[in-house]
């Protein structure tokens, strides 16, 4: 969490908000409500218990915390609503949101997702609450997602 602090907190640049993941996370960036705690917060805050389980067993936790969303969103909606990563990150090769059997096997797909892409499954379910909110970026997101793009482009390089 400490390397966090070597990127900027300042809003994220137009350049940053280029291509499908910036633009995907970009349109949060100008709203201006948060989250009541922010992300270098959890660890100290009541919340640790929570943080330190799904960070044992992130996948089973993602797939508890996506239908948790789905249904907070639509109560009572079971997993309707499911699509692979929402549809936030468009599709790649054979991977296209909506077309993956979600509609059949919903749980099945969530499993896949959560074991698969854990990294997209934690962003999907952030953007359902983000955009059901109207939920923008806080300082400690922008240093996470620098932090992200860093490590994609540093493990482009290495390859």
């Amino acid at each position: 969490m400490a390397c966090l602090f070597c990127f900027s907190d300042k809003p994220l640049r137009e350049d940053e908000k280029l291509g499908r993941q910036g633009s995907t996370l970009g349109r949060f960036s100008n709203n201006s409500n948060k989250y009541d705690l922010k992300l270098c917060q959890v660890p100290c805050s009541s919340a640790l218990p929570c943080c330190l389980g799904s960070m044992l067993c992130l996948c089973p936790v993602q797939i508890w915390m996506r239908h948790r969303a789905l249904n907070h969103v639509n109560p009572g909606s079971g997993w309707r609503h499911y699509t692979c990563c929402q549809g936030y990150f468009g599709g790649c090769c054979c991977i296209q949101p909506g077309q993956m059997g979600e509609d059949s096997c919903p749980t099945g797909c969530m499993c896949l997702e959560a074991f698969c892409c854990p990294g997209m499954a934690v962003s999907a379910t952030s953007m359902v609450i983000r955009e059901t909110y109207n939920l923008g970026l806080d300082e400690d997101d922008v240093r996470l997602i620098r932090c992200s793009n860093c490590l994609q482009i540093f493990a482009c390089v290495c390859n």
